[in-house]
Formats: structure tokens, C-alpha cells, sequence
């Protein structure tokens, strides 16, 4: 493939020079009225093998844009898309104009405009042209038309504008309705649903870099009333530079005629209610969850202590202990009901201002989420494992509630134990809320009940039968033995998410969180070997500092890297600034839609090339056209005597600038790098 692209890069000099098209910008009328909109055409005649793109080229090249210089109180409308060719591209589809497109747009003077005068306006066009090099051109234009009482059609042009509008996507009718939702089997697609549509489409095109073709990847199944189009989402480009991700789709559905479904906001549903059956499930689920709470070291230990609490508060009266033990179990019933209010609220907050969806996973899309649950629950599972202890005085408070006395101190142990649990709950709660977001509110707060339940019972059971507390099993190393089992829970949550986590950052970054969390590990194992009550306390502050040193180490080993820092941004004024100082600079001018451009940066900068460069002092700039043309960047490069990108150009303060090969290689580099004096790294 390299190869392939190699020879594509040596011939592209050779296909610039011959790639040219011409533009025409041409007015309906030959005059307009005073505030009527009339319509403008740009059109582009391209060489042979050549094409141009459309809004969404689906890949990263630029479509057409154009700037205009209007008088005061005119504006322009955005460019009308015909329907483009569908065709496969470097990576995957894109969306093309062969031959002679042409787009319309639609202008509306100033209603004040007097009769007899004139309407002058400007206009400056960029677009690409592509072949296997993609090649910026530009063109300026002027237009000045007379104001009359009356528009007047040019005659001479209705054929042209007549095709054009025919190639434009049809409006949907009336009795066609579509909405967009997330699609319910996979969080990276959406699901496009079309009630009252006919005929069977054919594809697909997006206005959004996000998502992809049908055509390249997605399906298209039909409803009782209609068809459902399921569109996956591109994460990256083909160079692997992330795609910005949205939630709006719209675009073209090419069929028998094409329709144009204007851009909609993914509105998540609201979550349908469970079958009967499976909701029992997920309330068993949760109930065993609260069940198994009670199992954990920081709270079994305090059952016994608390149900005893409560018969020496009620002396022997069996009726007064079971009450008390009611008072216990509405106060983690009343904790579990502010906890899951709070994540009901969160939940409707996101919903309502677009920020997520229903459901658990797409915030996972968010490489800064997914690290923080990688830590949290790789934490919890050293913590759980025995390395270090957190809430370690949870058996205390748990032993000095039987000391709260009446209903009140009875409800507040129950807020107590529920806290206390909290910080054992990972595996459950983590299960929970995942179920819990998927579910409508009944439901929703229904399962935390369940759970709030499952905790409560073994409290409520006793304080009627207190008498079984003696049956209680003994703590003692089986619940140690318990807890380190439930870690492995959590190590294998953490290894999937740093998998998910290295997929975001890129494969060549991994090694950077993996020794992250093993520095985390070694300061947990510090606090946790050292900072124990027994310990003197300068120890215990060694300890604490050290720990505190290699955790925030680690963590910050495994967060999101930053991005490339070798690169800083070119301007004119940063390169003379820079080489008054002595300094050498080396510019690359490129683009995310140069193959070129991107052969040399897979190849070239080697480690060994770039240390060469900062030994030599080297600054590099780079000048980056992809998103939008840049005047400055072709008058730069024009006066380098090139005019087609790549340009890469070494420049010696006080010398003549050295421009490289089109094609880069190590080797090359070195060379060059090499010609930079001594003298000039100071």
C-alpha cells in the first residue's frame, strides 16, 4: 500500500501542472427588483478524470465554498447541492462532481434599492479538484446587474438553471414523516426511520463526517410504514486523526427521486417499559446485589452489633425491636431514594439538553470518561484485593450506632450503613445504574428500591428474630477471601476499558497507561504497607506523601496525551520573528487530504531525524490548509515557486531557503538537517 501510495505521491507534480478547470459565475436575470431574491450559478468545468466534491466529500477533502462582498443589507443563501456521485474512495465512499456541476445560489438585495440604479456584488470561490492528487483553485468574480421594477430572466440561461435545478434532491412530501434516534443494538450507529416511504432507497449520503454511506457500512430494513436506515459512525479519517462526533444527521436519500431529509437532532425516546417477566429479573438482580452488600468487611460485622443495639434499646419487648428495625430499614430505603433521585435528575438533564442518551455506553465515547472509570475501578479492585483499605474505620461507626438511641438514631443508621456500603458496592452499583439508564421511571426507581431492600433485609429480619443473630457465620478470613474474589470483577471491567480506552488514544500510546497503573498500584501498596495505625507518624507521612506521589504520577501517565507538540503553527510573521533570532525553521505546508503529505509524516520523521533537528535548533512550523483555504499559505507557497502542496522548505536565517523533494525520506532529512551550521542551534 505504501508502495502504491509512493508512486501516486512521484506523479502528482506532474498531474498538479496539468490540473486546471474553469469557473463562470452566472446570473439568472438580467436585472432584479428590489428586494427579491434571485438566483446565481457557479459553474465548474473540470478536466477529464478530475472531479470536485460535495458538502460532505466523505473523506477530508474541501468541498466548494464561497465568500461574498455584498452591499449593505443583501445576503447570500447556502450553496444548493445537486446530488452527487456516489464512489469508492482512498478510504471508503466519497461524494463527487464529475464533468460540469453546477450550484446554485440564491441572493436577496436590499428592498430600498431605487430603480434605475445599480446592483454590484463580489464573490470569491475555492473548491478542490481530485483526481489521485487533490489540487486547491481559486477564482475571483464581479457582477453588477440594474435595479428595475421587475426582474427580468436571462432566456439565454434557463436551460442551464432548469438542469440544475433538476439535479437538486426533491423535498420530502408531506406524507413521508422521519425522526433519528439512537439506534438500539449499537452505540456507534443511529438509527434514520422513514414512515410513508414507498420505494425501497438505494443509499444514503450524509451531510456529517461522522457517519458513512450505506453503501459503505449500514442497512436498510423495512417497517410496516416505511423503512429504518441504520447509519454507523466514523471515528477516524484514514490517517487515523479522530472525526469531531455530533448527534444531527441529514442528507441525501438516493432513490427513484432522491429526497433531501434536512438535518435533525438525534431525539433520544423515552426508555419503553420492560416486559413483566424480564423486569423481575432485573429486580431480582438488583435485590441480590443489596443482599450481597451486606457481605462485604465493612459492613457484615456490624449486623450482629446493630440488631443488638436494637433489643437493648427496646429491652425485651419483641414488637418495640421490630419497629426499630422498620426505622433502619426507611432510612436506607430513604438513602437509596436521594441516590437514585440524583442520577434520575442527572439523567433528564442530559436527555433534555441533547448532551447524552438514554442508555449506558455512550458516554464511553468520551476517551476523558472512559480513563476516570478505568482508574476508579481499578482503585477500587486494589482496594478490594487487600492493598490498601479505605473506609477502614466503617466497622467502628457501624459499632458506635447502637449507641444512637430512639426511632431517630434507628433511621439515621440506616443513611449510615448505606454510606458505609459504598465504598464495597462498585461491582453492584456499577451493574445497577447501567440497567437503571435504561429503564422509564416506575421502573427506574422501582430497581433501586429492590436494591435499597436487599440491604435492608438482613437488618429487618433480625430485629424480628433477633434471637437468630447467634446463627450468624463468625467474620473471619472467608470474608476476606469473599472480597479479594469480587476484585477480580473489577480488574476485568478495568482491562476492557483500557482495551475501549487504547483504541481512542492509538495502539502506539498504550504503553503510556500501562505503566501508569502499575505506578498507581505501587503507591497504593505504599499507603496501604505503611500508613497503619500502628505505624509511628513520621512513617505514616512518609507513606502518605510517597503514596500521594506515584498515584498522581501514574494518573497522569494515563490520561489522554496531549497532542503532537513537535508541530507549532506557521504564520509569516512567527517565521521572520524566528529567524531575526538565528533560529532555523522548517515549514511543512500540508493538508489532511494530501496522500503525500501523509506518506512523508508515516515515513520521514523518524526519532533519529527529529533529535538531529533539536540538536540543531530546529523550530517546526506547520502550515495546514485542511479545513479552509488560506490565501496566506498559497501566496507563501507560490512565492517558494511551487503551487501545489506538499512544500516542505528548510530556511537558514541569512541564507537562501532549501526546498526538499516532494517525497520524503529519512535519509533526506538528515541531509538536510546536516547543512545547519553548528553556530546555528544557539
Amino acid at each position: 500500500m505504501r508502495f502504491l501510495i509512493a508512486l501516486i505521491a512521484l506523479a502528482s507534480p506532474l498531474l498538479a501542472e496539468k490540473a486546471r478547470s474553469t469557473s463562470t459565475l452566472i446570473s439568472e436575470v438580467t436585472s432584479i427588483a428590489p428586494g427579491k431574491p434571485f438566483t446565481v450559478a457557479l459553474k465548474l468545468d473540470h478536466p477529464a478524470g478530475w472531479h470536485s466534491y460535495y458538502l460532505n466529500s466523505g473523506g477530508t477533502e474541501l468541498p466548494p465554498s464561497i465568500t461574498w462582498k455584498l452591499p449593505q443589507g443583501a445576503a447570500a443563501g447556502n450553496i444548493q447541492w445537486p446530488t452527487p456521485e456516489v464512489k469508492d474512495g482512498f478510504d471508503g465512499k466519497s461524494f463527487i462532481y464529475g464533468g460540469s456541476p453546477v450550484f446554485l445560489i440564491e441572493i436577496t438585495p436590499p428592498p430600498t434599492l431605487p430603480a434605475g440604479s445599480t446592483f454590484a456584488f463580489s464573490a470569491h470561490a475555492m473548491w478542490q479538484i481530485c483526481e489521485q492528487l487533490c489540487v486547491d483553485e481559486y477564482a475571483d468574480f464581479s457582477m453588477s446587474l440594474p435595479v428595475a421594477a421587475e426582474a427580468v430572466i436571462d432566456p439565454a440561461q434557463a436551460l442551464l438553471f432548469k438542469n440544475a435545478r433538476n439535479s437538486l434532491p426533491k423535498t420530502l412530501p408531506g406524507q413521508i414523516s422521519f425522526d433519528v434516534s439512537p439506534h438500539p443494538s449499537s452505540a456507534d450507529s443511529m438509527l434514520l426511520t422513514l414512515r410513508g416511504l414507498s420505494e425501497r432507497p438505494s443509499d444514503f449520503i450524509p451531510d456529517q463526517a461522522y457517519l458513512q454511506s450505506i453503501s459503505e457500512s449500514g442497512e436498510i430494513t423495512q417497517i410496516d410504514d416505511g423503512f429504518a436506515i441504520r447509519l454507523d459512525r466514523k471515528k477516524t479519517d484514514f490517517i487515523g486523526e479522530p472525526i469531531p462526533q455530533g448527534n444531527a444527521v441529514s442528507g441525501i436519500l438516493l432513490g427513484n427521486p432522491n429526497y433531501l431529509v434536512p438535518e435533525t437532532s438525534v431525539s433520544a425516546p423515552d426508555p419503553e417499559n420492560l416486559a413483566f417477566g424480564k423486569f423481575l429479573k432485573v429486580l431480582g438482580g438488583m435485590f441480590v446485589g443489596g443482599l450481597i452488600l451486606n457481605l462485604m468487611p465493612c459492613v457484615f460485622p456490624v449486623i450482629g452489633l446493630k440488631i443488638m443495639g436494637f433489643v437493648k434499646q427496646a429491652g425485651a419487648s419483641r414488637r418495640a425491636v421490630a419497629l426499630h428495625g422498620l426505622s433502619f430499614t426507611s432510612g436506607v430505603l430513604a438513602s437509596f431514594a436521594v441516590l437514585s433521585g440524583i442520577l434520575f435528575a442527572a439523567r433528564s438533564a442530559a436527555i433534555r439538553d441533547g448532551s447524552a442518551f438514554v442508555g449506558w455506553g455512550y458516554q464511553l465515547q468520551d476517551p476523558h470518561v472512559v480513563v476516570i472509570l478505568l482508574l476508579l475501578m481499578f482503585v477500587l479492585g486494589l482496594n478490594m484485593f487487600g492493598l490498601f483499605e479505605i473506609g477502614t474505620s466503617a466497622t467502628s461507626v457501624g459499632g458506635n450506632l447502637q449507641h444512637k438511641t430512639g426511632h431517630a438514631g434507628s433511621f439515621l443508621s440506616g443513611v449510615l450503613a448505606t454510606i458505609v456500603a459504598t465504598p464495597c458496592s462498585a461491582p453492584f452499583l456499577g451493574t445497577a445504574i447501567g440497567v437503571a439508564m435504561t429503564l422509564p421511571s416506575l421502573q427506574f426507581f422501582s430497581g433501586f428500591a429492590a436494591m435499597a431492600i436487599g440491604l435492608a433485609l438482613p437488618y429487618l429480619v433480625l430485629s424480628v428474630f433477633p434471637e437468630w443473630v447467634k446463627n450468624l457465620p463468625r467474620p473471619g478470613a472467608w470474608m476476606e477471601s469473599f472480597k479479594q474474589a469480587m476484585s477480580f470483577l473489577l480488574f476485568g471491567t478495568s482491562g476492557y476499558l483500557l482495551w475501549f480506552y487504547s483504541a481512542q488514544i492509538g495502539q502506539e500510546n498504550l504503553i503510556r497507561p500501562i505503566f501508569g497503573l502499575c505506578i498507581i498500584a505501587v503507591g497504593a501498596w505504599i499507603y496501604g504497607r505503611w500508613h497503619l495505625p500502628h505505624c509511628s507518624r513520621t512513617t505514616r507521612i512518609t507513606a502518605l506523601a510517597l503514596g500521594f506521589a506515584f498515584v498522581t504520577s501514574g494518573v497522569v501517565l494515563t490520561l489522554p496525551p496531549k497532542p503532537d507538540q513537535l508541530w507549532e503553527p506557521w504564520s509569516e510573521s512567527k517565521t521572520e520573528e524566528l529567524l531575526e533570532k538565528g533560529t532555523p525553521v522548517y515549514i511543512d505546508f500540508t493538508a489532511q487530504w494530501c496522500l503525500t503529505c501523509q506518506l512523508n509524516k508515516k515515513i520521514a520523521y523518524t526519532e533519529k531525524v527529529i533529535d538531529l533537528a533539536k540538536r540543531k535548533g530546529v523550530v517546526f512550523l506547520k502550515a495546514d490548509k485542511t479545513r479552509r483555504p488560506s490565501p496566506e499559505i498559497d501566496g507563501a507557497i507560490q512565492k517558494l515557486g511551487r503551487n501545489a502542496i506538499p512544500v516542505n522548505v528548510l530556511i537558514i536565517p541569512g541564507k537562501e531557503p532549501i526546498l526538499t523533494p516532494e517525497i520524503l525520506t529519512p535519509n533526506i532529512l538528515t541531509e538536510l538537517f546536516s547543512r545547519i551550521p553548528d553556530s546555528e542551534k544557539d
